[in-house]
């Protein structure tokens, strides 16, 4: 079944790099361009007319942080996938935009039609990163406490929501999760209410991130 063109939006205060982006957009059939904004307040005011499916947004905007467009749609777009597409990419920026509900991040020395890829596998459930920010992710988990003194946070996850989280952190989405545990999409969306309210946590990745960091969820064993 054809699925309808995914829409996409750019918060970005570059004119060549919007121009260059919004292109790269319209000439790929299953993408959508749905409107731009070039600063923090216009995109704010663009997600108050319109929740695209995905959204790029810079870091640093002339009045203010990315980072605030970014809680802004997790706030009031849900459905929305963020993606950061930014020059910055220091593990503070990188782990600041995560915990905000980012669920992509790239350097915009990506070329074009990588970044209309990344697009579609943002939205098939995947998590697109450039290399370099995925060895920032890598680090971060590495220098985390040790799995035993995290358990003493007290977190305790159920067998079901441990399967969620696993395949989760395999790339599935919620769909796949679905047909993978032989329930109801209904079912799922529970348990991963009830998986983000116990870590504290608003997105799939920040979820992966903090189970691995508190010594719940060891990436290397996720069969």
């Amino acid at each position: 079944m054809t699925r309808q063109p995914i829409s996409v939006a750019l918060v970005e205060d570059d004119p060549a790099v919007r121009q260059r982006f919004k292109a790269s957009i319209e000439k790929q059939p299953q993408l959508t361009w749905i409107g731009e904004a070039t600063s923090v307040r216009e995109g704010k005011a663009l997600l108050g007319d319109n929740c695209p499916r995905v959204l790029l947004v810079d870091l640093g905007l002339p009045d203010g942080s990315g980072l605030e467009v970014i809680t802004e749609a997790a706030h009031h777009c849900p459905a929305t996938e963020v993606m950061v597409v930014s020059m910055f990419g220091d593990e503070g920026h990188v782990i600041q935009a995560i915990e905000a509900g980012a669920s992509g991040y790239l350097l915009k020395d990506m070329d074009d039609e990588s970044l209309t890829e990344h697009i579609i596998q943002l939205v098939d459930g995947g998590s697109p990163m450039s290399p370099m920010i995925a060895r920032h992710l890598l680090k971060k988990m590495r220098q985390s406490e040790e799995p035993d003194q995290a358990a003493a946070s007290g977190i305790s996850l159920t067998k079901r929501e441990m399967q969620l989280l696993k395949l989760l952190a395999r790339g599935y989405t919620y769909r796949e999760v679905a047909d993978e545990l032989s329930v109801s999409s209904h079912t799922v969306n529970s348990h991963i209410k009830n998986l983000y309210r116990k870590l504290s946590v608003k997105t799939k990745n920040e979820a992966v991130f903090a189970a691995t960091r508190q010594g719940l969820l060891d990436m290397r064993h996720l069969d």
